[in-house]
């Protein structure tokens, strides 16, 4: 840990009257067996009941559908790295040797359980509305930017639906190279389809991103998107 707690306590705006409760919260499972798993579990269970709960009163008409992919939007794994990274997170957190030198504490999968984990400790230190109120603040802008027309499906979902509906073969994506280091990693994916000659390309800082781009490509190649 590169900086004192009582500084990451003012950036996420909570104080804790526990303050090991922040302690555990940032140690991750490198370290040993006393580590934030529980808390990020917890933690993850009180994220989606709160959005899912704001989203109900936000969006009245709003089908079932469309507030699962709200949420899902809201609550995914990069979505909560962004809000890591408003927090400059990756300097607090604790990690054994080996993740320390690949570069743990710029992972998305690890800032975001993090986020999750504090959440899960609010909790224990004073309850569930101090847990609310502090994702609500930290959502805020998010939230108030939302409209249905976010609900859109991802384009990966988009392009296999349709190819089904044509009774066409799915899509096979690729990784064709990988470069930088462990941790500040791009990745290069082609997608192929029948209905197109040529194979459509994506990049991005996960295989995840780089598909849903080579997607939104195809997408765009068989005149289904702008």
């Amino acid at each position: 840990m590169n900086k004192s707690n009582s500084a990451l306590e003012r950036r996420i705006g909570y104080s804790f009257n526990e303050p090991s409760l922040l302690t555990l919260a940032l140690t991750h499972r490198s370290v040993g067996a006393n580590n934030n798993e529980r808390l990020e579990f917890l933690g993850d269970s009180i994220l989606n009941f709160v959005i899912a709960e704001d989203l109900f009163k936000r969006f009245p008409k709003a089908r079932e559908g469309q507030l699962s992919r709200l949420r899902a939007q809201l609550v995914k794994g990069v979505t909560l790295a962004e809000i890591a990274k408003e927090f400059s997170l990756g300097d607090y957190l604790l990690l054994g040797s080996g993740e320390l030198k690949s570069g743990g504490f710029r992972r998305e999968s690890i800032l975001a359980d993090a986020v999750e984990s504090i959440i899960g400790a609010i909790f224990n230190d004073t309850g569930f509305e101090a847990a609310k109120e502090r994702i609500l603040y930290w959502y805020s802008s998010r939230l108030d930017s939302l409209t249905l027309q976010d609900t859109q499906k991802d384009p990966k979902t988009r392009l296999q639906e349709f190819l089904q509906s044509r009774q066409q073969a799915l899509p096979n994506y690729e990784v064709v190279t990988v470069e930088g280091e462990a941790h500040a990693q791009t990745f290069y994916v082609e997608c192929q389809i029948d209905m197109l000659k040529q194979k459509t390309k994506g990049s991005g800082s996960s295989r995840r991103v780089a598909e849903q781009k080579a997607a939104r490509d195809a997408l765009t190649a068989l005149g289904l998107e702008e």
